[in-house]
């Protein structure tokens, strides 16, 4: 089918409006499965990412979701509390995880090439208790040696707060539901589930008190 130019210059308004609503910093929703709290002796364990990008109607909406199961790095500790709450067995042949390194250099990939299409300088982790996401993120990838990282370093969009202050919540489950969108406690702890369920939190949030 033809693009015509209307199409195009609506695609060109619509990703543009995403890099002026956060003033120039693309918000990539991330969430992350570990072995335990410690970024620095903990292994990563799943990664999930999800973009978002703006409708004609001019509201933000999740986009594509980019996940990957992670090899431990070696020395890694594996808490057996932490992983009897994810339910991630490391050693399993058929989790097909990849190293870290690997996993991140897609990840950031993905990352650079929203960024370009956005018109956007910078992207900005969006997270439920984000803090704890992006540590994780900036180890693994001290760990792997690499050096482009896209993410900020310290600023991050935490949904936990944001749901706090406007839907009076701040566990996932209870502030998605509380924002009427499905959740399944099931699926908890999947990286890609959990991304995607804090993706639609945001955006309920950021297109109900946006500007």
């Amino acid at each position: 089918m033809k693009t015509t130019k209307k199409t195009k210059t609506n695609h060109t308004n619509q990703t543009s409006a995403l890099s002026r609503r956060f003033r120039g910093l693309l918000p990539i929703v991330v969430d992350v499965e570990t072995s335990g709290l410690n970024a620095a002796t903990d292994a990563l364990l799943e990664i999930a990412a999800v973009t978002l990008t703006m409708n004609e109607e001019g509201k933000l909406c999740r986009e594509q979701t980019y996940t990957y199961h992670v090899e431990p790095f070696p020395g890694a500790r594996l808490e057996k509390e932490a992983l009897e709450i994810t339910g991630i067995d490391p050693t399993y042949p058929l989790r097909f995880a990849i190293p870290e390194r690997q996993a991140l250099y897609r990840i950031f990939a993905a990352v650079k090439q929203q960024m370009e299409k956005t018109q956007c300088y910078r992207a900005v982790l969006v997270g439920h208790n984000a803090w704890f996401d992006l540590s994780f993120v900036l180890a693994a990838a001290r760990r792997s040696g690499i050096r482009y990282n896209p993410f900020h370093t310290f600023t991050t969009l935490d949904t936990a707060s944001l749901a706090g202050v406007a839907l009076g919540e701040t566990v996932l489950a209870r502030a998605a539901r509380r924002a009427r969108i499905p959740f399944d406690i099931t699926q908890a702890h999947s990286a890609s589930y959990d991304a995607e369920r804090t993706a639609e939190l945001f955006c309920h949030i950021a297109n109900k008190w946006g500007v």
